[in-house]
């Protein structure tokens, strides 16, 4: 599916081998290194609507500084402060707004940031037996200070599947609580441990909507660092319509044919719900999936 695809592509260079190397990143660390300036974890843009970024001198004396890696040979780091913990694993209004206006590789710079201070902030004790953790390896670790422990943590990526189901040319959407009134989006659920994609897909379809699934197929995936998942777009097969909804996960399912979903869409292009419901936003990747099967026609 050759479209953007929100959070994705960072034209940062990761650098893991600078990661490694204190020596290395000590040496990135000077007056030519950018901070990125981050209100807790929202992103902090400049007026024309870019990331805004800082100095290392702008940082809190008791934070930790996170290696994002590297723009060109100057290294570009992330603030993960002392005096703030963890913010709301959703999106708030300052994320919505740097969705609408950052160009594609600045929201994935921001993304990649976002995800690494919240996991950060909310390991600050190591899980094995609860002394206090340190950063280690530029911020994409983090180790315990107890020597009889000494374990060692890694920032996690929680994969989602996100699929579309299909049924004699309609389409299976669904609306969560929190939706705003009208909207509907893709059926999607935490990966278990022990499961594949294709288990995953099939029984959050059932779990929530009652309708037994076949033939799923990978169709495109997206960072979302809400707190930190990689969304699995899948498609899937259903042969019975019938829809049983777990009202604990959802508000409503249903059916929507072709027409529905290319009114959505397009009423989304204006800013507006379509007819039958209210397409997902033009960043999350159930939108790009919508798009998808339209065209496939």
């Amino acid at each position: 599916m050759n479209v953007p695809i929100a959070f994705a592509g960072s034209r940062i260079d990761r650098a893991d081998n600078v990661r490694c190397d204190p020596a290395a990143l000590e040496a990135l660390m000077n007056a030519r290194a950018r901070l990125l300036c981050m209100d807790g974890l929202d992103p902090v843009l400049t007026d024309d609507g870019a990331l805004n970024w800082g100095s290392l001198a702008d940082a809190a004396p008791d934070s930790e500084l996170v290696f994002l890696g590297l723009d060109g040979n100057r290294g570009c780091f992330a603030e993960v402060r002392r005096s703030y913990g963890s913010g709301s694993p959703h999106a708030g209004p300052a994320s919505w707004n740097a969705m609408a206006v950052l160009e594609a590789g600045e929201l994935a710079t921001y993304g990649g940031a976002r995800s690494l201070v919240d996991w950060h902030a909310r390991h600050r004790f190591c899980a094995v037996c609860g002394s206090p953790t340190v950063l280690a390896k530029g911020g994409w670790q983090r180790t315990c200070t107890a020597e009889a422990c000494g374990a060692e943590h890694f920032p996690r990526v929680d994969p989602v599947t996100i699929m579309l189901v299909e049924h004699e040319g309609q389409v299976l959407l669904g609306r969560q609580p929190r939706f705003p009134a009208g909207r509907y989006s893709a059926l999607a659920g935490f990966v278990e441990p022990g499961e594949t994609i294709e288990e995953a897909v099939a029984r959050e379809v059932l779990e929530e909507a009652g309708v037994r699934v076949r033939d799923v197929t990978y169709i495109a995936s997206q960072p979302w660092p809400f707190p930190s998942s990689l969304m699995i777009g899948c498609h899937a097969q259903a042969d019975d319509p019938a829809i049983v909804i777990d009202a604990t996960e959802l508000d409503d399912a249903r059916w929507f044919t072709r027409e529905d979903v290319v009114d959505a869409l397009e009423a989304a292009q204006r800013g507006e719900a379509g007819a039958a419901f209210g397409a997902p936003p033009k960043t999350a990747i159930a939108h790009l999936l919508l798009r998808w099967w339209v065209e496939r026609g």
